[in-house]
């Protein structure tokens, strides 16, 4: 027998932070120096790191997700790579099961770090990371930061 509260309609719910460095590691998130949202102004490594908790409904089944970069006017970031530009995203995938005896309705966690090198962005900028899944995104799947100005020479 399904619980009370168990209900076809409940969404997805979608936790994000940006660090300088995260890890997955026995199905738990580790994460060092999160919670930022400035950085640079010279180009650093940093991490997307979070916790997507699947709603029962949509447990043993494919999905994609999907960040974007887009800067203050919501346009793509894009970089010159072999193929000319291209915007800059990080995509995949990831399936979750339903374990035995978790009870009906229960979300499912699939915690994920997402690691990368310095990104060279222009100083005094804008941006936010935009996640989807299957297509679909939600206000409160972005990650806003800027990138500090230069640092102002006292030579004259």
């Amino acid at each position: 027998m399904d619980s009370p509260d168990w209900s076809p309609e409940r969404g997805w719910k979608v936790t994000l932070m940006l660090a300088d460095s995260a890890q997955v590691a026995e199905g738990k998130l580790n994460v060092l120096g999160a919670g930022w949202s400035f950085i640079g102004p010279q180009p650093s490594p940093f991490a997307i790191a979070g916790l997507i908790e699947v709603p029962w409904t949509e447990t043993n089944r494919n999905h994609a997700f999907k960040f974007e970069l887009i800067d203050l006017d919501g346009n793509p970031v894009v970089v010159l790579g072999p193929e000319g530009e291209q915007p800059i995203q990080i995509e995949g995938g990831f399936e979750v099961g339903r374990p035995p005896g978790v009870r009906s309705g229960s979300y499912q966690p699939i915690p994920f770090a997402l690691n990368s090198g310095p990104m060279p962005l222009p100083p005094g900028s804008h941006f936010e990371w935009r996640l989807s899944i299957d297509g679909n995104t939600h206000e409160d799947w972005r990650l806003a930061f800027s990138t500090r100005p230069e640092a102002q020479s006292n030579a004259a």
